[in-house]
């Protein structure tokens, strides 16, 4: 988080509540705020829009279960891929989406930047 923070400029303090979880809450969860019946590997809460970002910046839900799975298939870390997950989290509560192809560029463009800085590349 520290480094996502730092790439961004951020100045001041920052909250952000990490939450580690198994596959059922996150399903719970995915299903309940995004209507999507599935575990994921993560979800973001932001506590405010993009425009209006406060020091409270939000809630960051992990599946533990997705991200081991998901370090296995990628072929890296554990690490790494928490790591991923809580920077990709952590742009999402800084008001960054990828919901377009131009957003999806510019949001993974930094993830990676951010990775590779704190030498957790792929």
């Amino acid at each position: 988080m520290k480094a996502t923070l730092k790439s961004e400029n951020w100045e001041g303090r920052a909250e952000v509540s990490v939450t580690v979880v198994d596959d059922d809450r996150i399903k719970e969860l995915n299903s309940a705020h995004r209507g999507i019946d599935s575990p994921t590997d993560v979800l973001s809460f932001p506590l405010n829009d993009g425009d209006d970002i406060g020091e409270e910046l939000g809630d960051i839900v992990i599946s533990i279960e997705r991200a081991d799975y998901q370090a296995k298939e990628y072929g890296h870390s554990l690490d790494r891929e928490l790591a991923f997950l809580t920077v990709h989290s952590t742009l999402h509560l800084l008001g960054y989406d990828h919901m377009t192809e131009e957003e999806e560029k510019d949001m993974f463009g930094r993830q990676e930047k951010i990775l590779n800085s704190m030498g957790l590349s792929r």
